[in-house]
């Protein structure tokens, strides 16, 4: 049994020193507290739970860089998103596997311990089913197990090109599925992950554009008692586009026509008016904010002031994985607040700290999100932990909630040094123990990708 010393430690009840943790089955198994090291404990200065990422489309690391070059007219999500269907039919299971092991590796660099992977690259190039239908789902769950990373398996569901059931477009064809055959998939996913406790599965209705709405009530179906993933509202577009179909806006639409509740992940939920907001808060479903994604694709700023005022849940995605960070996501959360409000410390409670206040509240949202018992440091939790380096120059001197702030705001991916998934250690001094094997075979696939 693994046995960890902290200095310094957050636990639900606040920072408390002198923290021993005892892991047993991945999971945390006793803490005792103001108690010194012994002898083979494993010592560190700084433990903090680690963070799940609620929003991942692991295949999408592979283009980091390549769509930042504007067009004739105005680039938007919808431009971006061509350029990302070009890509994703060119892509193989082994450079998929490839791409997602390296993503997954640089999230547990960067703090993150679990992922929901919200996977829809179902089928081959030309959109037929592979042999076996799930081969494209398994090679994210090898990829998760290679780097070691928790896994919340979301097989999406897609199967139109906007509301009202419109027939797919032919860039759409890898991901293009019906009810019966999506059932197939989430079974076949199920058996993948039955046992292992570090792996779990949901289900994620593309978004309200994807599916009809006895499609979503079919879907919902299939789910059980498993989490729901959806995207909703995340552009101007898709709200007037809606409004046009239905006469609500999507997240009206989805909370009147909807069961959503604690099960649900409303990915984005970025333009709602004052009552969706309001409602959306109350449904006690999380909301996944993307920030670096929503900031990448122009997307616009979440109403996350109002939001937490209602008591509203949320975590954090890294979505195209264009940059990943767990610190950076929050910087860039409250940082949109800042400047739509024009103050600083936006989200933070009357004299709170901005970095205790966001990691609170992701860890909580995160650990629903996925349905994972982690997010914090306590007897019986997951042991998805972070240690933090007190050797950074930026969190010299620092204390409490200011170790937060300065990690979040200041010193970012560097400052973490040790990370735990479920109980196995799979970051040391900052580099993933399979770092070097992982990236050689993902700069070999993107070398291939990248041939003209």
């Amino acid at each position: 049994m693994p046995i960890l010393h902290a200095a310094s430690a957050l636990l639900p009840a606040g920072w408390r020193s002198e923290v021993r943790l005892t892991l047993e089955n991945g999971a945390i198994a006793a803490i005792e507290m103001g108690v010194p090291p012994r002898d083979g404990d494993e010592r560190h200065a700084i433990l903090i739970p680690a963070i799940a990422n609620v929003h991942s489309h692991a295949f999408q690391r592979a283009m980091a860089g390549l769509a930042e070059i504007r067009g004739e007219g105005t680039d938007t999500f919808w431009t971006w998103r061509e350029t990302m269907y070009r890509f994703a039919l060119t892509m193989t299971p082994d450079d998929v596997e490839a791409v997602a092991s390296q993503l997954y590796v640089e999230m547990l660099e960067a703090g993150f311990a679990a992922v929901a992977e919200f996977h829809y690259l179902h089928h081959a190039p030309d959109g037929s089913p592979y042999a076996s239908p799930a081969e494209m789902a398994d090679r994210i769950v090898a990829a998760t197990r290679a780097a070691g990373i928790g896994l919340t398996l979301l097989p999406v569901f897609y199967a139109h090109s906007t509301f009202g059931g419109a027939a797919p477009k032919p860039e759409q064809k890898r991901f293009i599925t019906d009810v019966g055959a999506f059932q197939r998939l989430v079974e076949d996913c199920r058996r993948t992950v039955k046992g292992r406790p570090n792996e779990a599965i949901g289900v994620a209705p593309h978004s309200l554009r994807a599916v009809t709405p006895g499609e979503l009530s079919e879907v919902v179906a299939i789910a059980g008692d498993g989490p729901i993933h959806i995207h909703v509202a995340e552009q101007v577009k898709e709200v007037e586009d809606c409004v046009a179909w239905s006469g609500a806006r999507p997240v009206r639409w989805l909370l009147d026509h909807a069961a959503v509740d604690d099960r649900w992940c409303l990915v984005h939920a970025t333009h709602m008016d004052e009552g969706e907001t309001r409602d959306a808060a109350n449904s006690r479903a999380v909301a996944g904010l993307c920030p670096i994604t929503e900031a990448n694709l122009g997307d616009g700023v979440f109403n996350a002031e109002q939001y937490l005022r209602q008591g509203g849940r949320f975590g954090i995605g890294s979505d195209s994985n264009v940059s990943i960070g767990a610190g950076a996501e929050l910087r860039q959360l409250e940082y949109a607040q800042r400047l739509k409000a024009r103050a600083r410390n936006v989200l933070a409670s009357r004299g709170g700290s901005s970095g205790r206040t966001m990691l609170d509240a992701v860890s909580s949202g995160g650990s629903q999100a996925l349905m994972r018992r982690s997010g914090r440091l306590a007897t019986g939790a997951v042991a998805d932990i972070v240690a933090l380096s007190s050797d950074h120059p930026t969190l010299a001197g620092k204390a409490g909630d200011q170790i937060l702030d300065a990690w979040i705001f200041s010193a970012g991916n560097g400052a973490v040094s040790c990370v735990w998934s479920g109980g196995q250690k799979v970051v040391v001094d900052g580099r993933h123990v399979s770092r070097d094997p992982i990236g050689s075979k993902f700069r070999t696939t993107m070398r291939r990708l990248s041939e003209p």
